[in-house]
């Protein structure tokens, strides 16, 4: 368990800031530090739980001895299921465990130092205008009107929605979200025909606007988020993406 106890949060923008690092430090485990979490979870160790920490950092570590624990624990026993299941759907079982966690959590901290109905409720709502663990994880949050598009910070992914085409100074910078295709005076039904007509570079279906795409910067081909095994969240995290394949090849001399 964490070595440095951090202070006890008493107001509602303290137990918010608490909530927001332990969110962090799961989000880190379950996209960023993907790889190192899953061989963290073997399915031949005892019953281990995901933690989250304020300082943004994530442990997977059996549950504490004490009862009842000071804290609510996290889900028990996440290791076990790891080889039964695909890993995309595991991943999304931790990640719904470790959002119900966070609301424990934040709420058993309300309730330890007496928060009332008004402050219970700024809490919730300052907690519920963040996406869950889950929506990050499975590429399934949606952007509210006040959120910046993902292509605005100058990425090349888009998880759903229409293409929209960049002005003809930003084009040559930036990788629309979806893969672009050229713009027809017929209108939105032709748009829509064309980026049907667009497939993966990994799986070879056709593109769907409910799905997330990546694009390679090396061969410039799309594919779909989960056959390269990135989410939205992790791709938020790269500057530059190679494919598979790209990635293999050997720099020619």
């Amino acid at each position: 368990m964490e070595g440095v106890p951090h202070p006890v949060p008493r107001t509602v923008e303290e137990v918010f800031t608490d909530f927001k690092g332990r969110r962090s430090g799961l989000i880190k485990a379950l996209t960023t530090d993907v790889e190192k979490f899953y061989q963290q979870c073997d399915p031949e160790k005892e019953n281990l739980c995901l933690y989250g920490f304020p300082n943004e950092t994530w442990e997977v570590n059996l549950p504490v001895e004490e009862v009842p624990p000071e804290l609510p624990e996290p889900a028990l026993g996440i290791n076990f299921a790891r080889d039964g299941m695909q890993e995309k759907d595991w991943l999304s079982l931790v990640a719904v465990h470790s959002d119900s966690w966070l609301l424990a959590v934040a709420f058993y901290f309300g309730a330890r130092f007496g928060f009332g109905k008004n402050e219970r409720k700024r809490l919730f709502q300052m907690i519920n205008d963040l996406p869950t663990i889950f929506e990050l994880v499975t590429g399934s949050v949606k952007q509210s009107k006040d959120q910046p598009a993902a292509h605005n910070n100058g990425s090349k992914f888009k998880s759903s929605g229409k293409v929209s085409r960049p002005s003809e100074s930003q084009a040559k910078g930036m990788k629309m979200s979806a893969p672009p295709k050229e713009e027809d005076e017929s209108g939105e039904e032709e748009e829509e025909d064309d980026e049907q007509g667009a497939t993966c570079g990994a799986c070879g279906d056709n593109y769907g606007t409910d799905e997330f795409w990546i694009c390679c910067d090396m061969c410039e081909r799309w594919f779909h988020g989960k056959c390269v095994k990135i989410t939205p969240a992790k791709a938020e995290h790269i500057k530059q993406y190679k494919c598979p394949s790209c990635s293999n090849k050997r720099v020619r001399v």
